[in-house]
């Protein structure tokens, strides 16, 4: 299968390392030229859970050079998402599928808004911890699950087909009939560390062992629990604190991606993660204090840095 990638940072080198590894033509878009022409000069290397290996695939900055793709898949950060679905019709197959896989909410439909919704596939992934140790060098520190499903309709061949894709690259993959449950699941969690991790500079465990730390996660976990119910999302759980412990206690050494692009100085993804909470709490009329300071603060923390 020919296989585009728009936006291969940390976990877009991991799917592009591991589906280039099960055989498939994989083509990596990225804007970072130095690690564009790294992954040219010398192939892309990704180490952690899955191994270490350094594979050969196409790196372009241009996602026009590709041509005819049988599945393009959406990597990019969310301020990146509509670019890439516009890139994404061009490139692709008449009716081939357009996967995006983004933390937090809302990216899906703006990539459906753009290629229809009844050609947007939509991915979760979680637990894979990764980050970047340099141009054309990818660290992982998990083999967590893709989760997959159709952004309209349920199971069918085109899911199956996406699916043996990606399990042919090493990757464990359920399908879903509604992927937006997982959606929302992976939502909670990532509320209940993304923006406390980025606040306190915690890493995921240490987080957990801190007591005031914890207090912040949890209610982070809870009043997103309680949005999701309201909007009549059919969780697999019913309480969501030990839902996040449990998952926090898989990734113990992960810094989270909004933590990470704090680090580097960067503005990360706010007002898809904690910032969704309030917006959509405000619209069954339930509020979201915690969600809204933690908010808050991370945009008085962004503030200083350039734009």
């Amino acid at each position: 299968m020919k296989i585009a990638i728009i936006g291969t940072g940390a976990m877009g080198s991991v799917y592009a390392a591991l589906l280039a590894s099960g055989g498939h033509d994989v083509w990596a878009i990225d804007t970072w030229p130095e690690h564009v022409a790294a992954m040219n000069d010398k192939g892309l290397r990704v180490e952690g859970a899955s191994g270490d290996r350094t594979v050969r695939l196409n790196a372009t900055v241009n996602a026009r050079d590709v041509k005819d793709a049988d599945l393009v898949i959406i990597a990019t950060k969310d301020d990146g998402v509509e670019a890439a679905a516009r890139d994404a019709l061009v490139i692709a197959k008449a009716e081939a599928p357009i996967l995006t896989i983004q933390n937090g909410l809302g990216s899906a439909d703006r990539v459906g808004a753009i290629v229809g919704a009844e050609r947007t596939m939509i991915g979760v992934v979680g637990g894979f911890g990764a980050s970047m140790k340099g141009p054309g060098h990818a660290h992982h520190n998990g083999m967590e699950f893709l989760r997959l499903g159709e952004m309209v309709g349920g199971l069918g061949p085109r899911v199956e087909a996406v699916k043996k894709a990606w399990e042919q690259g090493g990757f464990k993959v359920l399908a879903f009939d509604d992927i937006h449950k997982m959606v929302w699941e992976k939502l909670i969690c990532n509320c209940a560390f993304s923006g406390p991790c980025a606040l306190t500079g915690l890493r995921v465990a240490e987080l957990l062992a801190s007591a005031s730390g914890w207090s912040i996660s949890a209610a982070c976990a809870s009043e997103a629990y309680h949005v999701a119910r309201a909007r009549g999302i059919k969780l697999d759980f019913t309480d969501p604190l030990r839902y996040v412990w449990d998952f926090g206690q898989k990734i113990p050494g992960a810094r989270p991606s909004m933590l990470l692009d704090h680090l580097a100085g960067k503005r990360a993804e706010i007002d898809n993660i904690n910032g969704a909470i309030p917006r959509e709490g405000a619209k069954f009329g339930i509020a979201t204090p915690i969600n809204s300071v933690v908010v808050a603060l991370l945009k008085a923390k962004e503030s200083g840095f350039a734009k």
